[in-house]
């Protein structure tokens, strides 16, 4: 049966008939968020971020990676199309929200016909002509229940919706800049280091052979010398080979024609990025992620949706009128006399549609059913995406300290190990395993640094890409206005 809760609120909608419409629309209410109130593994009661704000320029401190990234955010097709959408959306918010008012429109238009005996009126000739100009109300619906309106309001919170869909695609962009931009360095530090240990171990390789020719060095030697040699050349070459893929995936984030120009000769071994963000609290989140923002403004969609579903049980009133001039000759159309004008109100009311008004309330309702889900979704995933983020910036934090010093320890040894070798205190074998570890070592504390510099730009994007003071304090972004740091 038809619920009668919104019912009596038509009823009081009748009320104030022709002063305005009210909706039907249910009133909305943001689910509570489904997530614990603390980090795992974080302090029981998480501080506000150690900085007021953050924005994109704070976060990143090298300024060729800044250019590199407004770069992309200028020419990256991916994003451009995002923002092509939010335009698209806005001008669908405009022709809904033009249905709200009144449409006129200036009307011109002539009828000339024949009519035979025994249609027309006695007395009048045959050949018939109406001329009609003046200026015209198009057919205007009285939005007593609201349903203009809440499709209005649907098609504001789709536009919204998008804009915020938009910031996201920001947000990955310079998430996947930063990311490609460090591994490339990464790359870079471990190519020349490789070329530095493959230049040595070819000179390595020259005096062993050397000493066997004298009858020095064992014919074992020379085949380990040159096992390293081979070594080191199939990392080199498989460090080229990622050096270069980096490069093009930088090439199609930034969207440029060549990109050489625009990046490094040389490695860096300074940080690029702030090296602590913290998190806040967990509720922090509903403020700093767009795409948890993107889904609360679908869901107040579909909330609007239910009022414009549920005015469809009720009467539907448009207007249609004209004040202009009549006439039967266009000679004299405009002539003294000639004044006319029309009004045609209409009033529709559903009374058996077989059940298809029902079954788009029901629609409606399992729609926002469904946005709600996809609301908490969005709110569980953004919590997961930091929650992992914590874990690997605090985790790859620890590793990088101890793989530190096991990379200070292992060029030690392979230090005295070469002394006792030439010494002859020691043979070859522990040379050599002497210099495979540091080179694994060397190579590890690189990939590790790195990987710990791009788990800091994970969690920067997990965050919602920066975050301001008055969003912290729970005031929200200016309408019209993005929370986050970024032009």
């Amino acid at each position: 049966m038809f619920n009668h809760s919104y019912l009596n609120r038509a009823a009081a909608c009748l009320a104030v008939l022709f002063v305005t419409g009210c909706s039907l629309a249910p009133t909305y209410k943001q689910p509570a968020a489904p997530i614990p109130a603390a980090w795992p593994q974080a302090p029981e009661t998480p501080q506000p971020s150690s900085a007021p704000s953050l924005d994109l320029d704070t976060f990143v401190v090298d300024a060729r990676l800044r250019s590199l990234i407004g770069t992309a955010l200028a020419n990256n097709r991916d994003l451009r199309q995002a923002l092509l959408n939010v335009q698209a959306a806005r001008a669908m918010y405009g022709v809904q929200r033009a249905d709200r008012l009144p449409t006129v429109q200036a009307e011109a238009g002539g009828t000339r016909q024949r009519l035979p005996d025994g249609v027309r009126a006695p007395g009048t000739p045959p050949l018939q002509s109406d001329y009609r100009a003046g200026v015209g109300l198009a057919s205007f619906e009285l939005d007593l229940f609201g349903r203009v309106r809440s499709l209005s309001d649907a098609a504001m919170e789709i536009y919204l919706a998008t804009e915020e869909t938009s910031r996201s695609a920001t947000i990955s962009l310079i998430g996947e800049v930063i990311r490609a931009y460090l591994e490339r360095n990464g790359a870079q530090e471990r190519y020349l280091i490789a070329s530095r240990t493959l230049n040595a171990r070819l000179a390595s390789l020259k005096l062993i052979e050397q000493r066997r020719s004298l009858g020095a060095a064992a014919e074992l030697d020379v085949q380990e010398a040159l096992g390293l040699v081979q070594q080191v050349t199939v990392e080199r070459e498989r460090i080229e080979r990622e050096l270069r893929q980096s490069g093009n995936a930088l090439a199609l984030l930034v969207g440029v024609g060549d990109i050489r120009t625009l990046l490094p000769d040389a490695p860096s071994t300074a940080s690029v990025l702030v090296q602590d963000l913290s998190p806040g609290m967990p509720s922090d989140l509903l403020f700093y992620r767009p795409d948890i923002r993107a889904a609360e403004h679908q869901l107040k969609a579909r909330n609007a949706n239910i009022g414009a579903a549920r005015a469809a049980f009720f009467p539907r009133i448009s207007l249609t009128g004209m004040f202009g001039s009549s006439s039967v000759e266009l000679s004299d159309l405009f002539a003294s006399g000639q004044r006319a004008w029309s009004f045609t109100p209409q009033l529709t009311l559903p009374i058996f549609d077989v059940g298809r008004n029902r079954a788009n309330l029901d629609l409606a309702q399992v729609r926002k059913n469904i946005a709600v889900a996809v609301y908490e979704r969005a709110i569980q995933s953004a919590f997961r995406d930091v929650s992992d983020a914590l874990a690997a910036t605090d985790t790859l934090k620890r590793e990088e300290a101890a793989q530190a010093v096991l990379s200070r320890s292992s060029s030690e040894t392979l230090r005295l190990s070469e002394l006792r070798y030439k010494s002859g205190t020691d043979d070859y074998l522990r040379y050599l395993d002497a210099q495979r570890n540091d080179l694994a070592n060397q190579m590890a504390m690189i990939q590790v640094r790195t990987e710990r510099q791009v788990a800091l730009a994970g969690l920067y994007r997990a965050l919602g890409g920066g975050w301001s003071t008055r969003v912290q304090d729970g005031r929200g972004a200016p309408e019209g206005e993005p929370a986050l740091g970024m032009r």
